[in-house]
């Protein structure tokens, strides 16, 4: 096969893009990744991960939780909430959940599923997070992790997520903070995972990694808006778990849920 087969040439929409942590991670993951499913919007059904009905059933788990973790947020009671709790598995979350997090709501300045954006160049950076907190001019964000496997603190500080939301409370996160900005000695970042509920990630933000994140992130977005060809990444463990492999010729087989679940549940309540 020709080498170009490999590739995807094509352009940045000309209108303005609108990033996310899921976008740009997928773009330094793969690049054709990223043309496929941003730019083409190609839509392809390779099965993400094996066994198949297994990992539906996470992901699917995964959501639930999420959304009992919300409208507990928005103070609905966890009695109530917890008889949506059916099987053992979500059950075991929410009980975690409840221990850890139950008397959040009462503070004052709780803001569920607020949705940040800010621009990226010619473009938009936009995300939703699970939750915000601002207490004494500190905020501090929230992830809900329903991981089977906790990963790495090294792992996650480098995650996309992890540096799109610290960035982006600072430069459009004043509106949470009575208007005023927040520097970023102010921001700390928590994963909270629910099969690990005493072992959660913490995150201190500073202004040395902040101008390391600004200069990424308009670097990668003056990147994607000038490229026009594609590559397929060299990295065939990526393969494993993305839908367009067999359109890419990697192969039919997906790889273990356990390892996909990871990557996956990033975009799990995504906004667009």
């Amino acid at each position: 096969m020709a080498a170009e087969s490999w590739r995807i040439i094509t352009k940045m929409p000309l209108d303005r893009f609108v990033f996310s942590q899921t976008a740009l991670q997928d773009y330094l993951d793969c690049p054709r990744r990223f043309a496929l499913r941003y730019l083409e919007r190609l839509e392809w059904l390779a099965e993400e991960a094996e066994p198949a009905l297994e990992y539906e059933r996470r992901q699917q788990e995964g959501q639930r939780f999420h959304r009992l973790a919300h409208q507990l947020m928005l103070g609905l009671p966890a009695e109530r909430l917890g008889l949506l709790a059916t099987s053992p598995e979500l059950a075991r979350w929410w009980r975690h959940f409840v221990q850890a997090f139950g008397d959040l709501p009462k503070q004052p300045a709780v803001y569920p599923e607020v949705m940040l954006g800010a621009p990226l160049g010619a473009h938009w950076l936009i995300s939703r997070f699970d939750l915000v907190t601002v207490q004494n001019g500190r905020a501090r964000i929230y992830d809900w992790k329903t991981y089977h496997r906790r990963p790495s603190d090294e792992w996650m500080a480098k995650r996309m997520q992890t540096r799109v939301y610290c960035y982006l409370v600072v430069v459009a996160g004043h509106h949470l903070n009575g208007g005023q900005p927040f520097v970023p000695e102010q921001i700390e970042m928590v994963y909270w995972y629910a099969e690990f509920p005493n072992e959660p990630a913490v995150f201190a933000y500073n202004a040395q990694r902040f101008r390391q994140d600004q200069a990424l992130l308009e670097g990668l977005a003056q990147e994607i808006e000038t490229r026009t060809v594609f590559e397929l990444t060299e990295d065939k463990q990526m393969c494993l778990f993305c839908s367009y492999r067999s359109y890419c010729q990697r192969g039919t087989t997906a790889g273990d849920w356990h390892q996909a679940e990871v990557k996956e549940e990033e975009g799990v309540g995504e906004w667009y």
